[in-house]
């Protein structure tokens, strides 16, 4: 009996190669699966990286103006819109009036009322001015009752001065009826600034008041109207700030009783030992700059309303870095939208103030540091310049003016 063999398969030499390329693409069809497995598993494990380790790889560059930091509401809103404002923001200035009485220039640019004359002056300086009134966002009403005051014109002629230029104005241009001055404004810190233009009640009633006395219990309107700081240029010493190891003296005051809430705080704390109040102001003839001086050995310096709600005395606390305790109800803080008063100050009540010291003393080492910290943030918003400087005192005022000419409807 003969056994059959079944027939062997052989392959050519030609068919080897075919075989060994199909194994390879086979091995690595195989190994790409696994490692695409191994990989999706190893995702489901793993939470994704978070925005935190993300922003520590990340490099952003920063310029030296863009140091925004909390001090602010809303740091990110207040770098764009500030951005968009050098952009587009256009004043222009109405040209009526002679320069040589009560108009268009600043009687001076120093002295407590500087900010006035700080404004008419910068303005002109300033890229924000416009010479075609079709392009311009607001209109400006140079008229200086500062100089009126120094002209010694009564409150009585002011009010008429005040009134017939106004109505000149309306009576020549068609761009106060387009909004009946909604998009006007006027710039007055002298105490009788405000009320110089109570002979034109539309002024009053419509037009942006940017006035250093800023209290909202007569007639001032918050989202209408704009803080202007109360500046005493030029400043005797330099800045403070960053010296916190020299300030000893818990808190200081010294000037006129000419208010209810600094007669209080006289009687009450004259006489103490750890807080520095004098009844007065400190007489020249103790020595050169006392005054001044004793700002930069204070921690927290005391800022009562004075015959107004506003006081220079502010702003010199931030300039020498002393933390400012604002003692003055109704005062509706200069930059409040945009800056937030309780990161760099302490803001009372007037009725605080027979706690005052324990209010002060309760504040801790950390706390005072870090209000301190923050007020040399903020020194450069409270400066005027010639020509002005950007994040000054007057690009914060043209900010605060940006703002408001949004809410206009034509």
């Amino acid at each position: 009996m003969t056994i059959t063999k079944p027939p062997q398969l052989s392959f050519s030499a030609a068919s080897s190669p075919l075989c060994s390329l199909k194994g390879s693409l086979l091995t690595v069809a195989v190994l790409t699966f696994l490692s695409l497995f191994y990989l999706s598993l190893n995702s489901l494990r793993t939470p994704p990286p978070s925005p935190i380790a993300l922003e520590s790889t990340i490099h952003v560059p920063q310029t030296k103006d863009e140091t925004y930091s909390d001090v602010y509401h809303s740091p990110d809103s207040f770098r764009l819109n500030y951005a968009e404002m050098e952009r587009k923001f256009k004043i222009y200035i109405y040209p009526d009036g002679d320069p040589n009485t009560f108009f268009q220039t600043p009687r001076k640019v120093t002295g407590k009322y500087a900010s006035e004359g700080f404004f008419f002056k910068n303005i002109r300086e300033s890229h924000f001015r416009t010479l075609d009134p079709e392009e311009a966002d607001l209109f400006f009403v140079p008229v200086s009752p500062h100089k009126m005051r120094g002209n010694g014109t009564s409150y009585e002629d002011m009010t008429v001065i005040v009134r017939d230029y106004v109505d000149g104005l309306i009576a020549k241009y068609p761009y106060w009826n387009r909004t009946l001055g909604a998009d006007h404004f006027f710039v007055t810190c002298h105490d009788v600034g405000v009320r110089a233009f109570e002979g034109s009640p539309v002024m009053i009633k419509n037009t942006i008041r940017v006035v250093c006395s800023p209290s909202y219990n007569v007639g001032f309107v918050p989202h209408k109207d704009v803080a202007l700081p109360q500046v005493l240029q030029p400043f005797a010493l330099p800045a403070g700030g960053n010296d916190v190891e020299n300030r000893t003296t818990l808190g200081f005051w010294a000037g006129h009783r000419n208010s209810k809430i600094r007669v209080i705080l006289a009687r009450v704390w004259e006489n103490d030992t750890e807080l520095d109040i004098s009844n007065n102001r400190i007489n020249r003839a103790t020595g050169h700059l006392v005054y001044q001086k004793r700002f930069y050995r204070t921690k927290f310096c005391i800022c009562p309303g004075g015959s107004q709600v506003n006081s220079a005395r502010i702003t010199d606390s931030i300039h020498y870095g002393c933390v400012p305790v604002i003692l003055s109800d109704y005062y509706d803080l200069p930059f409040s939208d945009i800056l937030d008063w309780r990161k760099f100050a302490v803001v009372l009540r007037e009725r605080d103030v027979y706690d005052l010291k324990q209010i002060l003393k309760n504040i801790t080492q950390s706390e005072f540091v870090s209000l301190h910290n923050n007020l040399v943030k903020v020194q450069k918003h409270f400066q005027w310049n010639t020509p002005p400087v950007k994040f000054d005192a007057f690009h914060m005022i043209m900010y605060e003016l940006w703002l408001r000419h949004h809410v206009i409807k034509y």
